[in-house]
């Protein structure tokens, strides 16, 4: 999935976090939802202007950014 066209970042929304479609809602808030055990369906009932491919937005967005992060050896 290209995460690039939903996810979203402007230094004067959320602090600069990423966003899902220039909203408010972040890709954190989702993940923490996710990580809390909401499904995804609980989440788009909870909030009605997401849709399912913001959701795997920000798992994409997620699991890029893992995959960037460096390993420092001791």
């Amino acid at each position: 999935m290209d995460y690039r066209k939903i996810i979203t970042i402007e230094p004067g929304k959320r602090s600069g976090k990423p966003c899902i479609r220039g909203m408010r809602m972040t890709v954190y808030d989702v993940l923490e939802y996710l990580a809390a055990g909401m499904t995804q369906e609980e989440i788009l009932e909870d909030f009605p202007y997401l849709t399912k491919e913001d959701i795997l937005a920000c798992l994409a967005f997620a699991a890029d950014r893992e995959k960037r992060l460096l390993v420092v050896e001791d």
